[in-house]
């Protein structure tokens, strides 16, 4: 099946289905050629729990930047013990850590945008790349009220920049919704949340949000931007 083409009769059939049986149909459809990026958020960890709970053949992997908080690295470990799988971790490439840091500083992120992407670029959207080459259906766990920028997507769309399918089962989700099935079926997550930390990066990007601030405020609070790494938006 040609993946570009055959998008639009996909989405169709995506579209009736609730995220658990998309997400089946899709792994079944393309057995073995699914991944699903973690970043160990609240929608990340419902998705994780689809996953599991139907035995579902899909690949979980998280990308760990070096910069994570200790509590997100803990969920980590947590969420693999509950459901009894395996996340696989990606790590950036050692040599790219040092010469982004002999360039701007351990901290140059802070002092201009263009630093700040390159430091995602080599800390998240490189070690993406390695994860996504080879499949065909890169399942997110983006919801369209996350921010502006994310309004527009859908649940299945081309990503151009990876040449893959990109998932997106609790695109239509709501905020309450996703807590109240945290909730009801007991779903680990990081504790930071309960200190209005929303939206969880790195540690030195990451702050928490003030009430009524939007959700993304958190993230690279110091810039004016999309408030995008580069994974899923420029």
């Amino acid at each position: 099946m040609s993946l570009k083409k055959n998008l639009h009769k996909l989405s169709l059939k995506i579209d009736s289905l609730s995220p658990a049986e998309g997400l089946a149909f899709l792994s079944d459809l393309f057995y073995g050629k699914v991944v699903f990026s973690t970043s160990l958020g609240q929608e990340d960890q419902v998705i994780t729990q689809l996953i599991a709970a139907h035995q579902l053949p899909i690949t979980i992997f998280s990308l760990d930047t070096g910069r994570l908080f200790p509590e997100t690295l803990d969920l980590l470990a947590r969420t693999e013990s509950k459901y009894k799988t395996k996340i696989k971790v990606y790590y950036p490439e050692r040599e790219s850590v040092e010469t982004l840091v002999d360039k701007i500083g351990i901290n140059g992120f802070y002092e201009s945008v263009e630093n700040r992407k390159s430091c995602c670029h080599v800390r998240k959207v490189e070690p993406l790349q390695r994860a996504l080459k080879g499949n065909s259906i890169w399942v997110t766990g983006l919801r369209a009220e996350q921010s502006a920028n994310r309004l527009g997507m859908k649940k299945l769309e081309w990503d151009v920049v990876n040449n893959i399918i990109k998932y997106n089962p609790l695109l239509d989700w709501t905020y309450d919704q996703m807590l109240d099935y945290i909730e009801t079926h007991q779903i680990p997550y990081n504790p930071l949340h309960d200190s209005n930390f929303i939206s969880i990066g790195c540690a030195p990007c990451t702050r928490a949000i003030q009430p009524g601030e939007d959700p993304r405020a958190g993230r690279w609070w110091w810039e004016a931007s999309k408030k995008e790494c580069g994974l899923h938006g420029k």
